[in-house]
């Protein structure tokens, strides 16, 4: 009778997180349609990238995968267009782990369309090792926060000029978990693989992502571009499947995880929510405007890593 008891308790408690997880999912409410518009997805090609791809080319959108891999951006490309109908669906390939990818993505964009409405810096990853891409710069640091640097400040005259426009930079709550940014280390200059940890170069990156725009956001006033990030819940997807650890705790978490349609819904409101139109340089979860970590608050912060990662990517355009 004891253990029928503790086994009815344990599963009624857990039903109830259940519940509770589903019903303060935030969910995109808006039915604003995207003829006209152009939009770029990074890492569209999977898990809340794909999903929110899907969504806005269903909403008429011109909508552009930028993935690293082409056998699975064309198969995202054709099963996207076979769900919406819309044929206006384009993979073009992008690697943010190579800066010579991310200016031969840009410069190819900007000479091949005319416009661009919305970019979803969506693409990135956890559980890198510890190593340099080929330019030299920490692997995970480059693939979650220097290429997207990069390519947004890239793409920035093309979004000026088809304003109002909007950027949305995925972040996470993983951002409070990565501690003081070293700045005499944010390329690991310190690190040996011995020290290296991999969750608090995530948490770094994360919480360069949020630094990223609001520093945007003060350089963007007046031009119509607007810019946010977010936080898309615990999702089940395959981002840090390599790594054991992860495995075990999205195996013991998918029953309160979000599934992948779910953790796009506050990517998309921030795309495509008209009451948004003038809000920038804020925060989001489910759908609401929350507030990030201190440090992500940090304007004095928030320059000083723009001003770090325009010297580590040779940035050379004027913003």
């Amino acid at each position: 009778m004891f253990l029928l008891a503790f086994l009815i308790i344990n599963f009624t408690f857990a039903f109830l997180i259940w519940v509770y997880c589903k019903l303060t999912c935030g969910v995109c409410r808006s039915s604003r349609h995207l003829v006209g518009k152009t939009v770029i997805v990074t890492g569209g090609n999977g898990g809340i990238g794909y999903e929110t791809a899907k969504d806005l080319a269903a909403r008429g959108a011109r909508v552009i995968l930028a993935c690293r891999n082409e056998t699975r951006g064309l198969t995202a490309k054709d099963q996207i267009i076979s769900a919406t109908g819309n044929p206006d669906v384009h993979y073009r390939h992008l690697d943010l782990a190579s800066l010579e990818s991310v200016r031969s993505f840009a410069d190819n964009i900007l000479k091949t369309d005319k416009r661009l409405d919305v970019l979803v810096n969506n693409a990135g990853c956890y559980g890198s090792k510890f190593e340099k891409s080929e330019d030299g710069l920490l692997l995970e640091m480059q693939s979650n926060h220097f290429g997207p640097f990069l390519l947004t400040n890239l793409l920035l005259p093309l979004l000026k000029s088809s304003a109002p426009s909007r950027i949305v930079n995925v972040s996470s709550y993983g951002h409070n978990m990565g501690g003081v940014i070293d700045f005499d280390n944010l390329n690991a200059e310190k690190e040996t693989k011995e020290t290296y940890s991999q969750f608090k170069v995530y948490g770094i990156t994360k919480l360069c992502n949020i630094l990223m725009t609001v520093e945007l956001e003060r350089r963007l006033r007046g031009t119509g571009v607007t810019t946010n990030s977010l936080h898309p819940g615990v999702i089940a997807t395959g981002i840090g499947a390599h790594v054991r650890l992860m495995r075990l705790i999205v195996f013991l978490l998918t029953p309160f995880c979000k599934t992948a349609w779910e953790g796009a819904q506050t990517t998309i409101h921030l795309a495509v929510a008209p009451e948004l139109s003038d809000v920038s340089g804020r925060y989001f979860r489910d759908c609401r405007e929350v507030k990030p970590s201190k440090a992500a608050q940090d304007t004095e912060l928030a320059r000083r890593l723009w001003d770090e990662s325009e010297r580590l990517v040779e940035l050379q355009i004027t913003t």
